[in-house]
């Protein structure tokens, strides 16, 4: 990373509230904990470690173990990375096909701009879980189909996001002036119109990642999302079910994590609304 790309990342950190700082700080961590994550874990994941089940918190097991013996820690290590990275995935792709379709409904208008929003309508019309838990019926829930079908839950709330955005910078000025120098629309949207949405385009793909993995958690805990031999944070809470009445770590370590991702998540997209506007 160069000198300015440091000091401006400095400048951004320092100019954010404390809500802001801690939000960043837990993203952060749990960035650094999907990446490196499976190398620290102090055992393999599947390993039987433990001759007790739900066994408390102590040296050997920072986070006790879980329901077959196995270490919570290292469980839960890699099950983080499971879970941001497919959060992180489908956010990515729901934003990229919404905003694609957004800029085309705004500067094509007409029956182009009716027949994409009356089928983002359409999809929208349906509760999320509800069309996530028909895709997974109805395709399976292998890691690229989990992606696919959480990034296509989403695509009609970014859409509407970035519609609206485009329907504001399409009739000003500046685009008018483009429309005149003879501009293609693809150069329109691509140089004009979407540079001038990025930030609060960002701000709507951090919430969409909160969605997701909030979406992904309760897939798994269904038994309907990652499956084993993978592991997200909510299977880890679903396979431990059976400990809560013993208040065993292994169902409140994950449960916690997801918490502290997603409050995190939503401190830090808070805090940057804030310092835009």
């Amino acid at each position: 990373m160069s000198a300015g790309a440091m000091r401006n990342a400095a400048a951004f950190v320092t100019g954010l509230p404390w809500a802001g700082r801690i939000g960043g700080g837990l993203v952060a961590f749990w960035l650094i904990v999907a990446v490196a994550g499976p190398w620290v874990a102090p055992h393999a994941v599947g390993a039987f470690v433990d001759s007790e089940t739900f066994s408390p918190m102590s040296g050997r097991f920072w986070l006790g173990s879980d329901y077959l013996g196995r270490d919570v820690l290292s469980r839960l290590l890699s099950a983080a990375r499971y879970t941001v990275f497919l959060g992180l995935g489908a956010a990515l792709v729901a934003c990229t096909i919404g905003t694609t379709l957004a800029l085309t409904a705004a500067l094509w208008s007409g029956w182009v701009d009716e027949v994409i929003a009356r089928a983002m309508d359409t999809m929208n019309s349906i509760p999320s879980k509800i069309l996530a838990l028909v895709l997974v019926a109805a395709a399976g829930s292998s890691l690229p189909l989990l992606l696919v079908i959480c990034a296509v839950t989403y695509v009609p709330g970014n859409f509407r996001i970035a519609r609206a955005l485009a329907m504001n910078l399409v009739g000003l000025d500046f685009v008018t002036v483009a429309r005149a120098r003879g501009e293609s629309r693809r150069y329109i949207a691509l140089h004009e119109v979407l540079p001038n949405m990025i930030h609060p385009l960002l701000a709507d793909m951090g919430l969409r990642f909160v969605f997701i993995v909030l979406l992904l958690s309760g897939l798994s805990f269904l038994g309907l999302g990652v499956q084993p031999p993978y592991a997200d944070l909510g299977s880890l809470v679903r396979e431990n079910i059976s400990g809560l009445t013993e208040g065993a770590p292994a169902i409140f370590a994950p449960a916690l994590a997801i918490a502290s991702l997603t409050v995190g998540a939503n401190l830090l997209i808070d805090a940057t609304k804030q310092e835009k506007a």
